[in-house]
């Protein structure tokens, strides 16, 4: 599947600002957590400035940067020390259009766990996401984080840091948040899953079936989840009635 064309400048200022009040209002960020980027060019992005809600941005404070660092344009506030991550999934794999860093609380509490995600629960989160890597801590806005992504990039889909929470990136925008959303809805199941005390994986067959979907959607990276060696859901699970 071909990659379509990047965004205009206008198109993604506006899709910045939109993908921030979604965050906000879906309880992702808290005060000035998080950022945001898209590629407008193969050497040139947008992305939000630092010390910001996401929830309340306007077009005129984003920031344009250059692949390499070299800030284009700023109004008040440059970008953030966390761009640096952002520019080093840019750099590791070319199909990266835009990045998403935010801090929702279950996918974000995984990562405090020093747990990544990438059981195969369910056929959405294994064609949307596969598996998620939970990758060693570094201080924030250091360079030690985009190191401690780069390996990742091009294979998988996102990423949990150590006790900081989720980045994930797409070939969209909106391809980048929407597996923002849906890693969290898997770290949601994952701990509802952990509470109800019992689960039924996918089979390896069921698995495979999910990346063939996959890749017929344009996607090749994610990883493969181990599915069980035969499966275990092809029985109803019915409530006994009365008497039986």
């Amino acid at each position: 599947m071909a990659i379509a064309p990047y965004p205009t400048d206008k198109e993604a200022r506006e899709g910045i600002l939109d993908v921030g009040r979604r965050m906000y209002e879906r309880g992702f960020v808290a005060a000035n957590d998080g950022n945001i980027s898209v590629k407008v060019a193969d050497d040139v992005l947008w992305a939000t400035p630092t010390g910001v809600s996401k929830g309340f941005m306007t077009e005129d404070i984003l920031v344009q940067v250059k692949t390499d660092g070299t800030v284009l344009y700023k109004k008040d506030r440059g970008p953030s020390s966390e761009l640096k991550m952002h520019l080093r999934a840019y750099q590791e794999n070319p199909l990266i259009r835009a990045v998403t860093h935010a801090h929702p609380p279950a996918s974000t509490a995984f990562s405090i766990a020093g747990i990544s995600l990438g059981k195969p629960i369910y056929p959405e989160a294994t064609v949307n996401l596969g598996i998620i890597p939970c990758v060693h801590y570094e201080t924030p806005g250091t360079q030690g984080v985009p190191d401690s992504i780069a390996p990742y990039c091009r294979d998988y889909n996102g990423i949990l840091l150590s006790n900081h929470g989720p980045v994930t990136w797409g070939k969209t925008l909106l391809e980048a948040f929407y597996r923002l959303e849906s890693l969290e809805n898997f770290a949601l199941i994952t701990l509802y899953l952990k509470q109800i005390g019992q689960e039924m994986l996918l089979s390896q067959r069921q698995v495979d079936d999910m990346i063939a979907v996959r890749s017929q959607l344009g996607t090749d990276s994610g990883g493969v989840p181990k599915g069980l060696d035969e499966p275990v859901n092809l029985q109803d699970h019915l409530i006994p009635q009365k008497g039986e």
